[in-house]
């Protein structure tokens, strides 16, 4: 039977995340006619992931580095319902959310990223701060710079637990920032101390010894406590106890462990691992060929990868083929991810370091690079036409 204008289909996508961000622009650039499309999001407006570090260290802006997804949604045309997915009905095919009706669904995507896993730690779900949701990272971290511009004077003590490449980069940020504050206020910087904890004995194990040995030297002259090999086993109030006994008073313990994705996922009936969605190489998910997962959430059981943004962002063009193809009742298409990916990691004054397989360096250079890349990926969401040329 040919689609026409009559035959409605609806396409619900569950998050902002960075594949939904692009598949968005896409179907607004090429809209399909027939097709309902309804994004269901929590925030209004979603972080780009890259840019998150430079914001933390002040040298982004809120919209800088924000997508504004309901100028988004308007380009492509699609219904907004700003509320929180948390249940499927997959004999019904409906979208359960907190406080709106079921949405309907014909064909869903899910790109809703992960939060750091918190549950196996007591005390760490109540009192220690994940970096994810961001919006409610954010909302703490700017408190925090209130408070600590208005009384420089006052210690504070800052704990990130976690050492891959977003602990490490968001507490080099994080001392560039408050660095800022003490020398603008001629405060002394023993004012402030910043703690990483990690369980392992290196940082950052998924990348080549160079980078990690140079990721350390550098940690250590900004000052930054290191303590490895120190597993966090309870969590109180301003205070963390490890595994060996040690024992560190923190005014804000932040959390930037392991990714862990929602248990309704798996309650539902898909097809998971530890909660991650499971597709194949079309981005299907294996039990339920009408459901498509993407970005962190997802779990691509034929070329696992780390949970990275970049693949998120690669994800984005495929996952819309796909979609389309989909509801044009054509074939789909494999989408295989890289083995190897270029992994920039700020350290806080402009400067970056490159990991590359087994090959690593350090430059303002290619800070200079990251924030082109970076700056070059948010300009495509910038100044949006108020509709698409769907008619």
């Amino acid at each position: 039977m040919p689609f026409t204008q009559s035959i409605v289909k609806k396409l619900v996508l569950i998050g902002g995340g960075h594949s939904h961000a692009i598949a968005l622009k896409l179907f607004g650039i090429n809209p399909l006619p027939g097709v309902q499309l309804t994004l269901i999001t929590e925030c209004v407006d979603t972080p780009y992931s890259g840019m998150l570090p430079g914001h933390v260290a002040g040298f982004y802006t809120h919209e800088q580095c924000h997508i504004n997804l309901s100028s988004l949604a308007q380009f492509a045309q699609a219904n907004l319902i700003i509320d929180q997915a948390i249940s499927l009905d997959l004999e019904k095919n409906l979208v359960i959310c907190a406080n709106s009706p079921p949405v309907p669904f014909d064909l869903l995507s899910i790109n809703i990223g992960s939060t750091p896993a918190r549950e196996s730690v007591v005390g760490a779900t109540d009192y220690a701060i994940p970096v994810k949701p961001v919006k409610k990272f954010l909302a703490v971290w700017n408190d925090l710079l209130e408070k600590f511009t208005k009384n420089p004077q006052k210690p504070i003590s800052l704990t990130i637990v976690g050492g891959g490449a977003g602990g490490v980069e968001l507490a080099m940020a994080m001392r560039s920032r408050l660095d800022q504050i003490l020398k603008n206020s001629q405060q002394p910087t023993a004012n402030l101390k910043i703690n990483l904890c990690h369980r392992y004995a290196e940082l950052l194990p998924h990348h080549n010894r160079w980078v990690r040995t140079y990721i350390q030297q550098i940690l250590t002259q900004k000052g930054i406590h290191l303590y490895l090999k120190e597993k966090v086993n309870l969590v109180q109030p301003h205070q963390l106890i490890c595994e060996s006994g040690l024992t560190i008073d923190s005014d804000y313990i932040f959390w930037v462990t392991q990714a862990s994705a929602p248990s309704w996922l798996q309650t539902a009936g898909l097809a998971t691992d530890n909660n991650f969605v499971l597709v194949d190489d079309t981005l299907q998910s294996l039990s339920h060929p009408y459901i498509f997962a993407t970005g962190d959430i997802a779990t691509m059981v034929n070329h696992p990868r780390p949970k990275a943004g970049v693949f998120a962002v690669r994800q984005g063009e495929p996952l819309f083929k796909n979609l389309q193809h989909a509801l044009l009742g054509k074939p789909l298409k494999p989408y295989i991810p890289q083995k190897q990916y270029l992994n920039l990691i700020g350290t806080g004054d402009k400067s970056a370091i490159a990991s590359w397989g087994v090959c690593g360096c350090a430059s303002p250079i290619l800070w200079r690079l990251k924030d082109q890349i970076d700056r070059n990926f948010m300009v495509q969401f910038k100044d949006l036409p108020q509709s698409s040329a769907l008619t």
